[in-house]
């Protein structure tokens, strides 16, 4: 098992050298609609970097837990660029205290955040986004909250093809946010990089549905 996980990990090196060269995390403009929606984005791609080093010391349950994290941040982060009021970025953006903290518990949960992307987020970003919510949204959620899922795996053992699905889906978020971070930029000479690295990395990330 080790030597496929350190197989994978070796091989992700340059999938995330080349990702991260061909992608600017710095808006033309620093709105805080856009300023909120990079930094998540950048907290995305830091929960992808966190789940291949625990993934690598052998903390497997921690690792795939770090996927929903992964997962959410993106989506509040197309949440807030496409559907998000300026007074909930500004709850968001605001100096972090008690109250503050306390002013943002009414912002929508993922499901809502999800329905509200409907027809204003693009339509690619968010049918990826969708399918893995229906796929792997409750299985997370019981490593998140001590379930059963949790329990088994840690217990038993994690099999090797489980713990290399679980990088390939973080790979596929890295890759919507990559996406979405061009498309913010409004670069277009990095509009048809996405799918070069696709194509080239096709091994790194998840199997397409046919």
């Amino acid at each position: 098992m080790e030597m496929k996980i350190n197989q994978l990990l070796s091989r992700l090196v340059e999938f995330e050298r080349k990702l991260f060269q061909n992608i600017n995390t710095e808006f033309l403009s620093h709105s805080p609609k856009n300023e909120a929606s990079r930094i998540l984005s950048i907290v995305s791609f830091e929960h992808a970097e966190s789940l291949k080093m625990l993934l690598a010391s052998g903390n497997f349950t921690s690792s795939i837990g770090l996927l929903r994290l992964q997962y959410e941040a993106f989506v509040r982060a197309l949440w807030v660029f496409y559907s998000a009021s300026d007074i909930a970025v500004s709850k968001l953006m605001s100096e972090l205290t008690a109250e503050s903290a306390r002013k943002t518990q009414k912002l929508p949960m993922l499901s809502e955040m999800l329905k509200k992307l409907e027809g204003k987020a693009p339509k690619i970003l968010l049918d990826q986004l969708l399918e893995f919510k229906e796929y792997s949204w409750k299985p997370l959620s019981s490593y998140i909250h001590g379930g059963i899922h949790a329990i088994q795996r840690h217990s038993k053992g994690y099999p090797v093809q489980l713990l290399i699905q679980t990088v390939k889906a973080s790979n596929g978020v890295s890759i919507m946010a990559a996406m979405f971070l061009i498309i913010v930029a409004n670069d277009i000479s990095k509009r048809g990089l996405m799918p070069i690295i696709q194509r080239e990395f096709k091994d790194c990330l998840p199997d397409e549905k046919i």
